[in-house]
């Protein structure tokens, strides 16, 4: 039966390589992952360009508005990590491990919607975040505006994982284009809803602030729609049963392993933005906002990288799975080299020019002039952070996370410590951006030393690196 592109799948598992899959193991290292990582920048352009237009829109409000959405951001970007790129990252590698191993992988499709995180998100951010927000500086009308704006955010927590997790799925099986296809359409269909539930238009009532998150909510409601559609229709590499099985351990245990470990990663990428937002709260609300707006930058990366890394695990997982150790690593290379200069490009920009993106957002001096100080600062060493990430992603395909965790954890241990030393002996929060470059700069160096010679290679699980059934020679002239 042909899939959604039209390209012939095997009716059985183990019998012959679908054509996807080849390609992850046989095509030449660079030009294969520019081309599958292509749509998925796109999509993660689309999505990029979601937050920005709604940020925008919100900053029409005045800075309490501004200040409030900043306070939420950061929680936001964590549950969106945790679920595409920490345990979706865990769903892609053990999807892309099993398709290299010729194995059957339509239960962890079930396995990956069982693990729904996002009901535990909504219940803990509705009763924790007013005081998180109060504790990172949040007050009167900024705490008002945060409160209305995470409340819908977290009450959509679980279309919000469902939707992450079904794309997961998809592209381990190395179909990037599904995915970034509905993603991009729905920002099509978004970036006009989000004013209209803003502002309000007709009969459609002005929803504030509160607008942008409904807007939001609904676009990974039918996003999650179209994900199933295609995993469930037989259309795709993947034959699920229709119904959901009895999930076996092992199934679970294959997402959680990678998963579990991925998800410390992303507490401390966050928790170090959330660190530095409330360290600057020390110095006022004006510093949150202007350390807020220019650190969506830096959350922006993220995704893009991302656009690179999930290709990047599934091209790692499948070779792992195949016993092709030497392409994997090319592949981590490659990935992490590409990464690095798109960052480091953008990161280069901000700090040249710093007022042309925090003006999109507002106009308030005092926020203008932190922003401007942070991008100035931090900017420069982006190449780094995006670097590390996506050495982080290649780490994901091998089933290997130990060591991008530590790096994770040291880079929160200077950021918190350093930076509390920072704002508490000078006051300047100019210092606190010092210290914030200094670790990304070890956060970069550290992912970087663990992937030299092939000590990487050797830490992967034994059971990641058995040759796969039915022998597969690598493509010669492949090159990274």
């Amino acid at each position: 039966m042909p899939d959604a592109a039209g390209v012939p799948t095997p009716a059985v598992a183990g019998t012959a390589r679908d054509p996807r899959t080849r390609v992850l193991l046989d095509g030449p290292v660079g030009p294969t992952l520019l081309r599958l990582a292509a749509p998925n920048v796109a999509v993660m352009a689309a999505q990029t360009s979601i937050g920005l237009i709604e940020t925008w829109f919100i900053g029409k409000f005045g800075l309490d508005a501004l200040t409030g959405v900043a306070l939420v951001f950061p929680l936001l970007m964590l549950l969106q990590m945790l679920s595409a790129g920490a345990v979706g990252g865990g769903i892609l590698s053990a999807v892309a491990r099993s398709l290299g191993r010729q194995e059957d992988a339509g239960d962890l499709a079930w396995a990956g919607v069982a693990i729904g995180l996002g009901l535990v998100a909504t219940l803990a951010g509705l009763a924790f975040g007013p005081a998180l927000f109060a504790a990172l500086g949040g007050r009167a009308g900024s705490l008002d505006a945060a409160v209305t704006y995470s409340t819908l955010i977290f009450a959509g927590a679980v279309p919000l994982w469902l939707f992450n997790s079904l794309a997961a799925v998809i592209r381990g099986t190395g179909n990037m284009a599904f995915p970034a296809t509905v993603t991009t359409a729905g920002a099509v269909v978004l970036i006009p809803i989000s004013p209209l539930l803003i502002f309000g238009a007709g009969p459609v009532p002005a929803l504030g602030i509160a607008g942008g998150a409904a807007a939001v909510v609904i676009y990974y409601v039918v996003g999650s729609v179209f994900f199933a559609w295609l995993i469930w229709s037989g259309r795709g590499v993947l034959r699920p049963a229709p119904r959901p099985p009895r999930l076996a351990w092992g199934s679970l245990r294959e997402i959680l392993r990678v998963g579990a470990a991925s998800s410390v990663t992303t507490l401390s990428t966050n928790l170090s933005i959330i660190t530095a937002t409330g360290l600057a709260g020390l110095i006022g609300p004006a510093a949150v906002a202007g350390y807020g707006t220019a650190v969506r930058l830096e959350y922006l990366l993220v995704p893009l990288v991302f656009g690179l890394g999930a290709p990047m695990a599934a091209m790692v997982g499948t070779a792992i799975g195949a016993g092709q150790h030497d392409r994997a690593l090319r592949v981590a290379w490659a990935g992490a080299a590409f990464a690095a200069a798109i960052t480091e490009a953008i990161g280069i920009t901000a700090a040249a020019f710093p007022h042309a993106w925090l003006s999109l957002f507002g106009d308030d001096p005092e926020m203008i002039a932190t922003g401007s100080s942070y991008l100035r600062i931090v900017g420069p060493f982006y190449g780094f952070f995006g670097g590390g990430l996506a050495l982080y992603f290649a780490s994901q395909g091998a089933g290997r996370v130990g060591w991008p965790t530590a790096s994770a954890l040291l880079r929160l241990l200077i950021a918190a410590g350093g930076g509390w030393l920072a704002v508490t002996i000078t006051g300047n929060v100019n210092w606190l951006f010092v210290v914030l470059a200094a670790s990304l700069v070890v956060y970069g160096a550290s992912n970087a030393a663990a992937f030299s010679g092939r000590s990487w290679v050797s830490r992967v699980p034994p059971r990641f690196r058995a040759v796969a059934a039915t022998p597969q020679v690598a493509n010669p002239t492949s090159t990274a």
